[in-house]
């Protein structure tokens, strides 16, 4: 399909073709939801952790003697029903990752580009390049394309003023094609991509 090109003036530049195996799928929710939860729990630290008995700094020895006192037979206090104790069976140090086929990963990864385009959300810029790495006048041309909510990808290599000029904007994310994910493209509003970017992800599916 043929789809419009513009220049960061939002002045027209051409058309570019898509490939309709990339950006013309109709878009799936299950697979978009299922890699957006394999992202967020890859993403996720794991590192909370309680105390267990072994770690727990008191003494080990027996709190008072077995027979004779009327009350329950105890040895530690780091035992989990008192207080200063252990837990049990907290939380532990671990991943939250989990395994999704690597076909499913690139199918969400085209799906959400068709979901995209569907919505009419889709910008294709001919080069992300900015004269000078000024952000009051990036948030002017954002502005004049109507991007306040967007996810900018850029080919392999990003002009280093563009992304100095776009890094302090709030709600626009800048990333070189080869960072590209579903999460990233889902949670902002516009996807805008250059020609440079669009030619690489062709490749990519080929």
């Amino acid at each position: 399909m043929e789809f419009n090109v513009k220049t960061l003036e939002g002045k027209d530049a051409g058309k570019v073709s898509l490939s309709d195996a990339i950006f013309g799928l109709d878009p799936r929710e299950d697979i978009l939801a299922r890699m957006v939860r394999y992202q967020l729990a890859k993403k996720q630290q794991g590192t909370h952790q309680s105390l267990t008995r072994g770690e727990v700094s008191r003494t080990g020895a027996k709190m008072y003697k077995q027979k004779g006192t009327g009350r329950a037979r105890h040895h530690s206090a780091r035992a989990p029903q008192f207080r200063g104790g252990a837990k049990a069976h907290g939380p532990v140090s671990r991943s939250h990752a989990f395994d999704l086929p690597k076909k499913v990963r690139a199918l969400a990864l085209r799906h959400a580009l068709s979901a995209k385009l569907k919505s009419e959300d889709l910008i294709i810029i001919e080069d992300l390049v900015s004269v000078e790495a000024k952000t009051k006048a990036l948030v002017g041309t954002f502005a004049s394309l109507g991007l306040t909510n967007a996810l900018v990808i850029g080919g392999a290599e990003l002009d280093s003023n563009f992304k100095l000029a776009a890094q302090n904007i709030p709600n626009i994310d800048v990333l070189p094609v080869q960072g590209i994910n579903v999460y990233d493209i889902l949670r902002r509003g516009k996807l805008v991509l250059s020609k440079a970017a669009v030619e690489a992800l062709e490749e990519r599916f080929k």
